[in-house]
């Protein structure tokens, strides 16, 4: 106690630089807590939304008991978000029933929505049609998954969604149909995240930690030298980095507190919510005032053990040792590890994540990072050693000299930088996984729509709604079920439409001719191929008596090209509508629709389908909106993941270089009084920095560039090796070395104080 008791008094007692350095030491704390305390909210603000959606899902059952309240869910695709109605038919039961957020179910013609949906009637008119009824009231915080949600209930009666329409018997599930983010993703999240920003972090921590590491060392190696213990010097030295890191804990924890109420009250692109999801939690509360001051402890412990073990030689500034070797062999590891999961990329059976695979991939990728931060002080001393004996430029003479004696110090200048490009290659990878979720990528987009929830009505009314440029329907030959002995029938979808319509909803048709059933042929597609021509397939119309009507397989064909994404390609018969009974309406059949795939588009053709038929379950082929919705909140998370990292490797490299200028003045000042002009010391600083941060770079970008090969490879992803995206990220690196470069101008003072030799 003695010991830190004495720490603190030197702490405060030592002069006003070391005043200085001590509350830098917590400012740069309580930036990284600050970034920590983020990241660790992030799981807690998606489980958040994922426990009130949870809380909010209808428990229903298929039986429809006399007097039972009704209702029907629609999750329907608002540009690139889901507009969630739930119609709600009250009965004499389960109408006490209410969800989270609603005080009372809706009544017939009431309508309560959203905030968001508040807002939306006002600004797009036409949302109206997705809402039959009057606005009655908006739905309270806890019925919501995040604030900017589109949901509403919809008061209607029983008869009109009788057919689709479940039974209610309460509210509440646990676990959210569906999730911010699939939990096998979000694992994937975490782990990007973490390279992203808790690797560079923990950098950054360090090198908070060791700020002015030179100084301190030798005034720790006097205090031995007068007899304190080897104990009581990591006491002395615990006083001033255990404090400083608590105090920066305590001040990040509340600048991410001030930080939350901020954002969440903004929003960021794709994710919003509200301020109390992102409170700290006492787990992160305890791992940020717990964690950091004993990563500093860690960090501070081996910055003393040399002035304990040794204080002559920290007080003579003895010759540095080599650094160790066995960071190379984490780097190795790592690598063998990544690079064998790359090589089974170039053969027919590539790896995948499965088994031991799942563990051995995060493993391979975590060694190669840290192994890359270890091996830099190595690599540096060997290359400044080697230059410096062949150069005859006075230049790199010097700055090659000094990274030989002082390899790490210069490796805690450009570590968070090189961990920020080597993170960035694995964030691409993680964002090229999840492309792989279908995307809208035709001209074109169809809407399919159940043709027995629509009456010949709203039938011919979206057939004309604006924006569609084609219309046809879809059906399904009819099995009978009682006649099936145990062997498969064979069964076809028939396009009923005219040739011009076809010719619309496709890239090219060849061979059309109007009022002939004929077959359709797809060369890029198997459907059908297993069909033979003569083939009868029975199809099923009207209600009550139902007819049927025959139609043999032709082998008349017409030869078409469907769009990637297409309600056509399912079809193997062309039926002409005269074809059909007057006025029949085909059992298992739906209406497609057909128009321009542009956002604004899409958007109007939507807004018209539910002025006419609001009820009615709308797809959009091809489009996968909960899979889209997935991906804008993961990149989101990544892009605040890499400011977060920018911001940390940037800071990190800031502090090191100001702390190792300032640690290395009487040297500067020694070289200047010799007669070294202050541009040839600045060409030193600068050199000293770039070169082993070029070849961190370099390195970067090549075990980068495998670790996110490796990843996409065992991840099943389409795309192994995303040379496309290697120019960015170069790109990056030369935009890093330029960031370096004006970092380390100004270092070197143009006033010379010889009296930093004599205090030296």
């Amino acid at each position: 106690m003695k010991e830190f008791l004495l720490g603190l008094r030197l702490l405060f007692g030592a002069g006003r630089g070391n005043r200085i350095r001590f509350f830098l030491m917590a400012a740069g704390g309580s930036l990284g807590v600050c970034c920590l305390a983020l990241v660790l909210t992030i799981p807690q603000i998606l489980d958040a939304h994922d426990t009130r959606a949870a809380a909010r899902e209808p428990r229903t059952t298929s039986a429809q008991p006399a007097g039972s309240t009704l209702v029907l869910q629609r999750a329907d695709p608002y540009g690139s978000v889901t507009f969630n109605r739930v119609f709600v038919a009250k009965g004499t039961e389960g109408s006490d029933s209410t969800p989270p957020g609603l005080d009372e179910l809706p009544g017939p013609g009431e309508v309560f929505v959203s905030p968001r949906v508040h807002d939306l009637l006002r600004e797009q008119p036409a949302v109206k049609g997705l809402l039959p009824g009057r606005e009655t009231g908006l739905i309270g915080a806890t019925g919501l998954a995040h604030p900017d949600e589109l949901f509403a209930y919809v008061g209607t009666t029983r008869d009109r969604i009788a057919d689709e329409g479940r039974a209610l018997k309460g509210f509440g599930y646990d676990y959210a149909p569906f999730p911010a983010v699939e939990p096998s993703t979000l694992t994937t999240l975490r782990f990007a995240l973490g390279s992203l920003v808790l690797l560079p972090l923990g950098i950054f921590l360090s090198v908070c930690a060791r700020l002015s590491a030179a100084a301190r060392a030798r005034r720790l190696a006097s205090l031995r030298l007068l007899g304190v213990s080897t104990r009581g010097i990591h006491r002395v030295n615990a006083a001033e980095t255990v404090v400083a890191a608590l105090l920066g804990a305590l001040f990040g924890l509340g600048e991410s507190r001030l930080l939350n109420q901020m954002i969440s009250r903004t929003g960021l692109a794709s994710l919003r919510w509200y301020p109390e999801d992102g409170a700290l939690s006492a787990t992160t509360v305890a791992v940020c005032l717990i964690g950091c001051p004993a990563l500093a402890w860690l960090v501070g412990r081996a910055g003393a053990r040399e002035a304990a073990a040794d204080p002559l030689a920290v007080r003579r500034t003895a010759v540095p040792r080599r650094p160790a070797k066995w960071g190379a062999l984490l780097l190795v590891t790592g690598l063998g590890i990544v690079t064998g999961y790359c090589a089974t990329g170039l053969t027919d059976r590539p790896a995948d994540s499965i088994g031991p695979n799942a563990f051995l991939i995060p493993v391979g990728i975590l060694l190669t990072g840290l192994g890359l931060v270890l091996t830099l002080p190595l690599l540096s001393h060997a290359l400044a050693r080697r230059v410096a004996r062949s150069t005859r430029s006075l230049t790199l003479n010097l700055a090659m000299r000094r990274n030989e004696v002082e390899p790490g110090s210069t490796m805690r200048v450009v570590t968070g930088l090189v961990l920020l490009v080597f993170a960035a290659s694995l964030a691409q990878g993680v964002l090229i996984q999840l492309e792989q979720v279908t995307r809208p990528s035709a001209p074109v987009q169809d809407y399919s729509v159940p043709l027995a929830s629509l009456t010949p009505e709203q039938q011919r009314g979206l057939a004309g709604v604006e924006g569609v440029r084609a219309h046809a329907v879809t059906m399904d030959s009819w099995i009978d079920l009682e006649k099936l002995d145990g062997t498969l029938q064979e069964q076809a979808t028939a396009l009923i439409a005219t040739c011009d319509q076809l010719e619309r909803m496709v890239r090219r048709a060849e061979g059309c001719r109007d009022g002939t059933v004929m077959r359709l042929v797809d060369p890029n597609s198997s459907v059908g191929s297993d069909l033979t021509p003569g083939t009868p397939f029975p199809y099923r119309f009207g209600a009550g008596k139902a007819k049927t009507l025959n139609v043999t397989l032709p082998s008349e064909r017409i030869v078409y090209s469907a769009y990637p994404a297409s309600a056509v390609g399912s079809a193997v018969l062309l039926v002409p509508p005269s074809a059909l009974p007057a006025g029949a309406r085909p059992h298992s059949a739906q209406m497609v629709l057909t128009s321009s795939s542009e956002p604004d588009r899409v958007r109007e053709v939507l807004d018209g389908i539910a002025a006419l038929a609001p009820i009615a379950e709308i797809e959009l082929i091809g489009v996968n909106i909960q899979g889209l919705e997935q991906i804008a909140v993961i990149e989101t998370l990544l892009a605040v993941g890499m400011i977060m990292g920018l911001v940390i490797g940037v800071a990190a490299f800031v502090v090191a270089a100001t702390d190792r200028a300032v640690e290395r003045r009487p040297q500067v000042t020694a070289i200047m009084l010799i007669g070294a002009r202050a541009r040839t010391v600045r060409t030193v600083q600068c050199v000293q920095v770039v070169l082993p941060l070029s070849i961190g770079l370099a390195l970067a970008l090549v075990t980068g560039k495998l670790a996110e090969s490796s990843y996409l490879i065992t991840g099943g992803s389409a795309v192994y090796w995303d040379f496309a995206g290697t120019p960015l990220l170069a790109l990056a690196a030369a935009g890093v070395v330029a960031v370096a470069i004006a970092g380390t101008l100004p270092l070197a003072g143009r006033r010379i104080d010889p009296e930093l030799i004599r205090r030296d």
